[in-house]
């Protein structure tokens, strides 16, 4: 009788082991899967149109003032320079892109060049912006370089650098 315990509580602690062994074999193939396509050399155009696309979303939160993008596609170690030399980590770039001080009637990316390297972009776009700041309407067009990480998550920013052109460089809005 003993013998047929043992092996019942054997076979019960099994049975509620089994969704940990599930979800252990689901990591596994998960991890399996996710190595097999990183080694894989992905479409080089497809990982620039990506990019640019990207790109264009951030242009596209700054101009609503969302924060929801970069909270998604920034790093959490990012680390970038506004174009006033200021450094920023991601929650203070959030912080100034929801900032109420600037009213952007239009924030567009444009002149948009990638250059894709294994695991790592390099992007750099023109950003024209019409805002409003202390009641006064601004004009203004700054070059940006981003930096992003192919991770399993897809890409992600880990540095930025910001550099305002000077009225006599820049090209019309």
């Amino acid at each position: 009788m003993t013998k047929i315990m043992g092996t019942v509580a054997l076979a019960i602690g099994l049975a509620l082991l089994a969704p940990s062994w599930q979800a252990q074999e689901n990591w596994r193939q998960a991890c399996v899967q996710q190595c097999y396509t990183r080694s894989s050399p992905g479409d080089p155009e497809l990982q620039r149109q990506e990019i640019v696309s990207l790109e264009k979303e951030a242009a596209h939160a700054i101009q609503l003032k969302s924060g929801t993008y970069f909270q998604r596609v920034y790093s959490d170690d990012f680390a970038g320079t506004l174009s006033h030399g200021q450094l920023v980590d991601k929650t203070r770039w959030i912080e100034v892109v929801e900032s109420p001080a600037v009213k952007y009637e239009s924030f567009d990316a444009s002149d948009i060049k990638v250059r894709v390297f294994q695991e790592t972009a390099v992007a750099t776009c023109l950003w024209s912006a019409r805002s409003i700041f202390k009641g006064q309407h601004i004009s203004s067009q700054i070059r940006a370089v981003h930096v992003y990480v192919n991770t399993p998550r897809g890409w992600h920013v880990v540095s930025a650098q910001s550099t305002v052109l000077p009225p006599d460089v820049q090209q019309p809005l």
